[in-house]
């Protein structure tokens, strides 16, 4: 997170976290400019535990007290739970559609009603579930059990101030391409940490991110009219995709691994030129709860300039 404060534009009127995951570049932008923030994942039952938890804090509160989960047993029973497809908001809409085509009033509007508590329902139990698969597997990666003792107190400390930080942000839960068009504008901040290239076996729980997608979020990022920074690991192939962006060599503690102190090679790839943003951000806040130093965390380096910077040529050509 420190080179991402570190690299970022001075000022910019909205960000937009592309593939937010847990949340954490989202919530540590050092930017106070900003005054529309966008969190987006393509992944379902991530994206459902968010709006939950920032819009019905105490049910899911409620929900994770019932929602027992101490073993390994218990946390293969509630991963079945969550890969199994659930109702989902285009279901919930064609069957209040339906309703009103089959019942007049007032029989319509009481089973409408009735739809959406169920559905709601529905949405609070899948996010106990799998907040607590979260807390409980190695890593965050709700697919193996960590093993690891937790305070389920804590989870309810967390959750709340979570609701109340998270309470202004947009959450989305769109395709990559189309959330980026959405959202951009000349003063937008755009940041991607998309899966990195050749790296399938770590993403596997997520939606399948195919070598034309790398290629897909490249062309989108080209034209984007904002100020753009992406995430990726180093390798000869975005490296080479990425040739009309400015590139940063950086390392940073490879989360992943099961080796202890084990680092990981990671490019910044931006669209402008940072000697004339410059960001310092000091801290960094953990998603539900919780602050770290991030100051002389790590070095960084150019790796690569482009023949003309995006945005100047973006500006000359609308001329």
């Amino acid at each position: 997170m420190w080179i991402i404060n570190l690299l970022a534009p001075n000022q910019y009127e909205r960000s937009i976290d592309v593939f937010g995951g847990s949340g954490t570049v989202t919530l540590n932008l050092a930017c106070t400019t900003a005054n529309l923030r966008v969190y987006n994942d393509f992944n379902g039952n991530l994206v459902n535990l968010m709006r939950c938890a920032r819009d019905r804090p105490l049910e899911l509160i409620r929900e994770i007290g019932f929602l027992a989960l101490n073993a390994r047993d218990d946390f293969e029973m509630y991963k079945k739970f969550i890969e199994k497809e659930e109702f989902s908001e285009y279901d919930l809409e064609e069957e209040l559609k339906l309703t009103e085509i089959m019942f007049e009033q007032p029989k319509a509007e009481e089973l409408k009603r009735l739809l959406i508590k169920q559905s709601e329902e529905k949405d609070i139990k899948r996010a106990a579930a799998y907040y607590k698969l979260l807390r409980y597997s190695f890593n965050a990666n709700a697919d193996t059990f960590g093993g690891k003792k937790c305070d389920v107190r804590r989870f309810f400390v967390d959750i709340w101030n979570f609701s109340r930080i998270f309470r202004n942000i947009t959450i989305e839960n769109k395709d990559f391409e189309a959330l980026i068009k959405q959202y951009d504008r000349e003063m937008a901040f755009i940041y991607c940490d998309p899966p990195y290239y050749d790296a399938e076996s770590f993403y596997k729980n997520d939606v399948p991110f195919t070598k034309e997608d790398h290629v897909r979020l490249r062309d989108v990022l080209y034209e984007a009219k904002g100020y753009v920074m992406v995430s990726y690991n180093n390798v000869p192939e975005i490296l080479e995709l990425y040739q009309d962006f400015y590139i940063y060599y950086t390392t940073r503690t490879h989360s992943m691994s099961k080796k202890k102190g084990e680092v990981y090679e990671e490019l910044i790839i931006i669209n402008y030129d940072i000697t004339k943003y410059v960001n310092n951000g000091s801290y960094q806040m953990q998603l539900f709860g919780g602050f770290s130093s991030v100051q002389n965390e790590g070095e960084y380096s150019l790796l690569h300039s482009p023949s003309q910077q995006l945005r100047g040529r973006k500006k000359e050509v609308s001329k």
